[in-house]
């Protein structure tokens, strides 16, 4: 399977939520009318596009079919596609250069050991040498798992025994990074949004070591929200975002879910851009984001 054809059968319950279900009420209602933009904007909060964005959506679908004088269902239906095709934006180019330093920060459960395995030997398969650093030393099993996809993946893994200083975690990873010349180290960090502050102290005290060790590393910060909690996703991003200086979105488990309409209210809402989507169990299954694409497949 291509990407496009694993993006498209990772959002099948998302297209059925919103695009089919869309089609369905375009053809109960014979003409276009207040009752049907309702009934649309009802199907897009269902799909978690939230309820903002469902609302911005439907003003300017409102719009566009008074200016373009649209009576007929498909016509409407393209119009919807161009006005969340816009929100989404165009597709702006994403790569890392040599050296970069990647923080995957998330809530536990939400997939971020997984994805950074995924990441790590999608980067591999570019061909650039990756090292993870377990610098998520809250939770024993943390650093376990990513031991277990270091190895699966074939990586170098920076770890210490649970309980360490993470930054201190960091150091020794960049420290390795720098002598095996790695072009890419990716780093675990501690899942905890409960209390913000530490979170915040805990990254800025990260972030210290990277300036100072790896002044002219390129540094992205990932946050890793699970599609399958729809909006929750969305205000987890907004807390993130509080603490952090977040660069990009990992979206995992999008073909478990319905809920696949939360990308655009991410994007409309936050503006951060998702980077990588998860639409599978398979290591290959993690993959670059396209904002096209992912519009092309949802209709």
């Amino acid at each position: 399977m291509g990407l496009f054809d694993k993006l498209k059968s990772g959002l099948e319950k998302t297209r059925q939520q919103l695009s089919a279900r869309t089609m369905d009420v375009i053809r109960v209602f014979s003409k276009v009318d207040e009752a049907l933009f309702e009934e649309l904007e009802e199907v897009l909060i269902m799909s978690d596009v939230g309820f903002e964005t469902s609302s911005e959506i439907i003003e300017r679908l409102r719009q566009k079919a008074r200016e373009e004088k649209i009576q007929d269902g498909e016509a409407l239906r393209l119009a919807l596609k161009e006005i969340i095709a816009d929100i989404m934006g165009t597709d702006e180019e994403f790569s890392l250069s040599s050296p970069a330093v990647v923080l995957v920060i998330g809530v536990n459960g939400v997939g971020k050991t997984t994805s950074i395995g995924k990441l790590a030997a999608h980067y591999k398969s570019q061909g650039k040498k990756v090292i993870v650093a377990a610098a998520d030393t809250f939770r024993a099993a943390a650093i376990d798992q990513l031991q277990i996809w270091a190895d699966r993946v074939g990586v170098d893994i920076i770890k210490q025994q649970e309980g360490s200083d993470p930054a201190s975690v960091v150091f020794d990873a960049i420290n390795a990074a720098r002598a095996r010349e790695a072009d890419v180290l990716i780093c675990d960090t501690a899942g905890r949004l409960h209390n913000k502050k530490n979170l915040m102290d805990e990254l800025a005290k990260i972030n210290k070591i990277i300036d100072r060790e790896m002044p002219n590393a390129q540094k992205e910060v990932f946050l890793v929200l699970d599609a399958t909690t729809g909006q929750n996703a969305l205000s987890q991003a907004k807390s993130f975002s509080q603490a952090a200086d977040i660069t990009g979105i990992i979206l995992t488990k999008l073909d478990g879910t319905a809920k696949g309409g939360i990308v655009i209210a991410i994007k409309r809402e936050q503006d951060i851009p998702v980077r990588f989507i998860g639409v599978g169990e398979q290591v290959d299954d993690l993959q670059p984001f396209s904002a096209q694409d992912y519009v092309e497949a949802l209709f």
